[in-house]
């Protein structure tokens, strides 16, 4: 494929990890070519200087100015942090770029959530109320047909993934779901935080967020949209001492206890058949982080206890690709209707 069959895209944001990790990416995509970076406080830099080991990126991070990247780009990013996106999207979207918005501002149907949760009122609710969820093996048709995608959180992916067959199917009690989720310390960001400190993070664990994770509402607006019911989830996530990986554990009680795990995995194999990057492991093997580091791709592991007549889902992503900017490349793929895998790292390297 020529350079000249290339679409050109921008990454507003570029600096952090899911920027650094979006670039790389994108620079081994065979169908897109980078034509702006865009950031604040990086504005001025040279790319490689501030990553040196992409020294193949010619480009300057600039300063972000939306008319002179909806003059160069077709398709544009946006890595920041939540609650800018939304001042953003309109303009890129009216002058006529594609946008997929990696932070929370365009995952939510209702804003009142959104503002409740985020605290930020919103002027752009008709925009709003046009933009798709990001996760592809739930809402892969609409995504296809929109220009405006929220691409899923890296908890709600691992979370919603390993819980969409049973919400959808109506094979659990719904308000008995306890989700118990543990993050590398990349999710935590690039900005210095003393509990991301080697010293602190290292040889411990703990639980943050408790009954309080803006993720929460992310997940219970998904699960009600899949049972057709209002849908209330426990969700607790917990910071480990390694740099990438998401491990979600779902608990949940069984409105047939007849059901056995054999039975669990054919229904989870059928509901993911067209979903490439998901797979469902044999009975008695469950997944690990480092099975799914530097890919695309969630390992999800199935298991039922019949003491308690309660199924447990274990579902493994890498926080940064299939938790956000890989999932951002596959939600683009579908967008310009190209191959939903292209571009994007279905193996990791072991250990």
């Amino acid at each position: 494929m020529s350079e000249m069959q290339r679409i050109p895209v921008g990454i507003i944001g570029a600096s952090g990890y899911g920027g650094v990790q979006l670039v790389k990416l994108l620079l081994e995509h065979p169908l897109v070519e980078i034509t702006y970076l865009g950031g604040a406080s990086s504005a001025g830099q040279d790319y490689k200087d501030l990553y040196p080991h992409l020294q193949s990126v010619n480009l300057t991070i600039e300063k972000i100015d939306l008319e002179a990247i909806a003059a160069r780009c077709q398709v544009v990013f946006l890595a920041l942090p939540n609650g800018l996106a939304c001042d953003i999207a309109p303009i890129l979207i009216e002058k006529g770029c594609k946008v997929l918005d990696l932070s929370a501002d365009y995952r939510f149907s209702n804003l009142n959530t959104y503002t409740q949760w985020y605290k930020k009122d919103r002027s752009d609710r008709h925009l709003a109320s046009t933009a798709v969820y990001g996760l592809p093996e739930l809402y892969r048709q609409k995504i296809q047909e929109s220009n405006l995608i929220g691409c899923a959180g890296c908890y709600c992916t691992a979370s919603l993934l390993a819980l969409a067959p049973l919400m959808k199917q109506g094979l659990i009690v719904p308000e008995t779901a306890i989700i118990d989720a543990k993050s590398g310390t990349s999710g935590g960001g690039r900005q210095a935080k003393i509990n991301l400190l080697l010293a602190e993070a290292d040889n411990s664990i703990c639980a943050y967020g408790i009954a309080s994770h803006r993720h929460t509402p992310e997940i219970e607006e998904v699960c009600t949209d899949l049972a057709g019911s209002e849908i209330l989830v426990q969700f607790t996530p917990h910071l480990m001492p390694m740099v990438r990986g998401i491990l979600a554990t779902v608990y949940a009680t069984l409105r047939d206890p007849g059901l056995v795990r054999e039975d669990l995995i054919t229904i989870y194999k059928a509901f993911y058949r067209s979903s490439p990057f998901v797979k469902i492991l044999p009975g008695g093997i469950y997944p690990q982080s480092k099975w799914a580091c530097g890919t695309n791709v969630c390992y999800i592991g199935i298991e039922v206890d019949p003491r308690t007549d309660r199924v447990i889902v274990m579902s493994v992503i890498d926080n940064l690709i299939k938790g956000q900017s890989g999932q951002a490349v596959q939600c683009l793929n579908i967008m310009m209707g190209w191959e939903e895998t292209l571009g994007l790292p279905q193996l990791s390297f072991y250990p």
